[in-house]
């Protein structure tokens, strides 16, 4: 691969944590903590909360070890995309899916090191189920490990 991709992949990386951050920004300034703004009634709403734990809230106790340890594990896993990346021969769906995941992460890292947790802001209602709030960052992050496990399950394999 050229450096020229492997620049695009690590600028989709660098906008994927621009924009999550920018985000965030803006449901800070303009959405009080614990406030939302119904978008589609008992549907969706841009709300405004802060989750010091992992996915779904694990490891939210308010141990602020845990939020080091979520952070530390943060820059392993970019560290180790960061490197995949840079030996990445060729333009792929898991190069791709690499540089989202990086983005994500990176997106979620500067949070817990700035904030000591996560802002989230995209809220789901499916009839009496709520959906944890997730950001821009968590939606890169899914739509990366997707986009790993189709090339995993059907990509073309070098015999």
């Amino acid at each position: 691969m050229s450096t020229r991709h492997r620049g695009q992949l690590f600028a989709i990386a660098a906008g994927i944590a621009a924009l999550d951050q920018l985000t965030k920004w803006i449901v800070v300034k303009k959405i009080p903590l614990y406030g939302e703004i119904v978008v589609i009634p008992k549907f969706f709403a841009i709300s405004h909360v802060t989750n010091k734990g992992a996915a779904f809230s694990l490891f939210a106790n308010g141990d602020p070890r845990a939020t080091w340890a979520l952070a530390a594990f943060s820059v392993i896993v970019m560290a180790v995309i960061i490197f995949l990346l840079a030996r990445t021969r060729q333009w792929s769906k898991g190069a791709l899916a690499l540089a989202l995941i990086l983005g994500g992460a990176t997106g979620n890292f500067i949070d817990r090191v700035r904030l000591n947790a996560v802002v989230d802001f995209l809220s789901f209602d499916f009839g009496s189920y709520h959906w944890p709030d997730f950001n821009v960052a968590d939606s890169a992050i899914v739509v990366g490990a997707i986009l790993l496990a189709i090339d995993a399950l059907f990509g073309k394999r070098a015999d």
